[in-house]
């Protein structure tokens, strides 16, 4: 069994209106309570931080199921929303929904729309990140199919 190890520095050296840091390998940037819940809103913070996650790990997911499929693809995009409830001052992270676009070739079949589909909907499975919020955090998932010079096909298998 491999491990793999993640490592992250934070400092936060004032009360809780005030702004810390975060530094991993890749990853460094002032972090604060966001605006929305009474904070100076600098840098990222927790919300934000875990729909990047969310997101970043389902469309990496996604596209590595499609490249392994041979699913020709001629672009993948998404946007994600996270919603977190208020309810006598406790926030709850309650739901994450992502809305990939696949844009398929301009040739590609039904089948290959199918496919797309399918293994979009297996990716959000699949995910790391989706899999450990899973039981906490609802995934909701609303997949947009575009051909090159074709037309817009709005599904929602969820």
């Amino acid at each position: 069994m491999a491990e793999h190890h993640f490592h992250l520095k934070a400092h936060w050296p004032g009360l809780r209106n005030d702004v810390g840091t975060i530094e991993a390998s890749h990853l460094q940037t002032k972090i604060s309570i966001p605006l929305e819940m009474d904070g100076p809103g600098i840098g990222t913070n927790p919300d934000e931080m875990l729909l990047g996650a969310a997101a970043t790990c389902y469309i990496i997911t996604l596209a590595a199921m499609m490249e392994r499929s041979k699913l020709d693809k001629e672009d993948l995009m998404m946007e994600s929303v996270g919603i977190v409830d208020v309810t006598n001052s406790v926030f709850t992270y309650k739901k994450i929904i992502h809305r990939p676009t696949i844009i398929l070739k301009e040739d590609a079949s039904p089948e290959d729309e199918k496919r797309a589909i399918r293994l979009a909907e297996k990716a959000e499975k699949s995910c790391m990140i989706s899999r450990a919020i899973e039981g906490n955090v609802e995934l909701e998932l609303q997949v947009t199919i575009k051909k090159t010079q074709g037309i817009t096909e709005e599904l929602n298998p969820s």
